[in-house]
């Protein structure tokens, strides 16, 4: 409760400033100083605290309990996957979302094991953020919340929804708050990899984040992330992004557009062939010369 009050604030806080705002501001992120501040506090949380926790997880923890950990509130993300679909009116999504949470809840020992992925039954992310883009909310500016991260004004507003109805708020907190800790560090320690390749790779990281975020759930409103993605164009390009390979033909041999420079000479032995020197062969076809046997 109290860092959904928090992440409430800071939107608000990011509104109101966001009006005194000047015309320079990059589009799309107009509350940039505020965000900035936001992201070096949330930096330096995720350096000195959540990092060593989840190496400490790491060294602890066999790789088969992790990966059961994760498959466990993976497990329980397919209800609000499924509940998100159902809003989009993807119903064979959902209907997927539904079995997977079935499947592996029944012969997954709760969702330990994740029996669904092997049988084909795909693995869908989705949230209430998503679901007012289907239905066309704009996305709004750029926030980084507390804690939670990079978002928007319209995938706040989302999360406070996601927040609400995930299972895990339907037990007692005795329990709950110790499990909410355990997703935070077993998310965390997923991402350990990420973070390496983020402090080699990015020469602003507060930009570089802003921009995956931003990409990817364009990428997911598309549903282009749940599927596979297609297979890298390997051509030419010309500067605008065009294939320079030439078009092929109805034929598949002589590309549209272009002279055909065919041999002369085989241009000249085509008549012979059509005379029937070539029995049996098609016209145009050169038979390979035999040798004379050695006596």
């Amino acid at each position: 409760m109290k860092l959904r009050t928090t992440a409430l604030a800071l939107v608000a806080t990011g509104l109101i400033s966001g009006c005194a705002t000047g015309p320079d501001r990059k589009p799309g992120d107009p509350f940039e100083p505020v965000n900035r501040v936001m992201f070096n506090i949330n930096d330096g949380v995720d350096r000195y605290v959540a990092v060593p926790v989840a190496k400490g997880y790491q060294k602890v923890t066999p790789q088969p309990l992790r990966t059961a950990v994760s498959n466990f509130f993976s497990n329980l993300g397919d209800l609000t996957n499924a509940a998100n679909n159902l809003l989009q009116l993807k119903i064979t999504d959902a209907t997927e979302d539904f079995v997977r949470f079935a499947f592996n809840s029944t012969f997954g020992l709760g969702g330990l094991l994740d029996w669904a992925t092997p049988a084909g039954l795909p693995k869908h992310h989705q949230d209430f953020g998503l679901t007012l883009g289907h239905w066309g909310i704009p996305s709004g500016p750029y926030l980084v919340l507390p804690l939670f991260g990079p978002s928007t004004v319209r995938d706040s507003m989302g999360l406070v929804v996601d927040v609400k109805f995930n299972p895990l708020n339907y037990i007692e907190p005795a329990e709950r708050n110790p499990l909410y800790v355990l997703q935070f560090v077993s998310v965390r320690s997923d991402l350990l990899g990420a973070t390496d390749l983020l402090q080699q790779a990015a020469l602003d990281k507060y930009s570089f984040v802003r921009d995956a975020y931003t990409q990817q759930r364009k990428a997911r409103l598309r549903g282009t992330s749940d599927g596979a993605a297609p297979p890298p164009n390997y051509e030419d390009q010309d500067d605008s992004g065009a294939s320079t390979a030439p078009a092929k033909g109805a034929s598949g041999s002589a590309p549209i557009g272009l002279p055909n420079y065919t041999d002369p000479g085989a241009a000249a032995e085509a008549p012979n062939a059509a005379s029937g020197s070539a029995k049996g062969a098609p016209a145009g076809i050169k038979q390979p010369e035999t040798t004379p046997a050695v006596q």
